[in-house]
């Protein structure tokens, strides 16, 4: 078993409305951290939503740990920590009575690791969550999903509402996280150089369907990003073409695999933003 979480064909549909997951396939291996990008709308949240189970799936398979799983199934859960855009925690709790109340929630709550997370990311423990900043509350987050053994990590925008050394905190946790190879993370955010600092694979989806899915180490060695006119692009090879994007001083191209580039064509480095921009607004082959 390579994989800690799998998503085979998920659909989910939605009454009066023209959106909907279409058949999601991605797997996350163990030990690793996974990158989950588009735009507001693509389907991130969505898909998250059937893994945890606060959405039903239309249609498909999800693995967790091996094991088919449903949105029903508590055991399943404990193996999950979740940490999403908002926080629905009690807002009249401080965090050492929310760590009271979890203990009794989760079977395999670690108090004391608890404690540490939250001298770690200097969490005031005599003030009521209400009044947590939104960075505080996502770093409570962590703490929680931290603290109960989970296996699988799905974070949505965990670095939100964080400054720079915040956002780096965190992601030295998440690399911590999967340092042993029995856990996993998959990790949305709209900051794509964090999770381009972390991520071992990257995900990308737009309009519930997932346009490219490939490791880092993949895209860096065998794609390429060519700025070229419409004359020039008539001679890239189609069959190497992942997706293009006209602008007003040319056409980007993404193209896979280089080595049968042709020498005319100068590679130039990019972004895990630059692709992202490129595959959400413009057209794939």
């Amino acid at each position: 078993m390579s994989s800690i979480l799998e998503l085979e064909d998920v659909t989910k549909r939605f009454t009066n409305s023209s959106f909907a997951l279409k058949g999601i396939s991605f797997s996350i291996p163990y030990g690793s951290i996974v990158g989950f990008i588009g735009e507001n709308g693509a389907g991130k949240t969505t898909t998250m939503g059937t893994i945890i189970g606060t959405l039903k799936k239309d249609d498909g398979v999800i693995r967790m740990l091996g094991k088919e799983v449903d949105r029903d199934q508590v055991a399943a859960k404990e193996d999950l920590g979740v940490v999403f855009d908002n926080m629905n925690f009690s807002k009249n709790l401080n965090a050492v009575q929310l760590g009271h109340v979890l203990s009794h929630i989760y079977q395999r709550w670690d108090a004391s690791q608890y404690r540490g997370y939250l001298e770690r990311f200097r969490l005031p423990t005599d003030k009521n969550i209400e009044h947590f900043s939104r960075g505080m509350s996502m770093k409570l987050s962590l703490a929680v999903a931290l603290s109960h053994e989970a296996k699988v990590f799905i974070l949505d925008e965990a670095t939100a509402g964080l400054d720079p050394v915040g956002r780096e905190e965190i992601l030295e946790v998440l690399l911590d996280v999967v340092k042993d190879k029995d856990r996993g993370v998959l990790m949305s955010s709209h900051i794509t150089s964090d999770i381009e600092k972390v991520a071992d694979r990257l995900i990308f989806i737009k309009n519930g369907e997932i346009l490219l899915n490939v490791s880092k180490d993949s895209l860096v060695s065998d794609y390429a990003i060519l700025t070229c006119t419409p004359e020039e692009y008539q001679s890239v090879p189609q069959e190497i073409v992942a997706a293009y994007r006209k602008k007003d001083d040319g056409i980007d191209v993404l193209v896979t695999p280089i080595d049968t580039l042709p020498a005319t064509f100068n590679r130039r480095p990019f972004s895990v933003d630059e692709v992202t921009l490129l595959l959400m607004r413009g057209e794939t082959k």
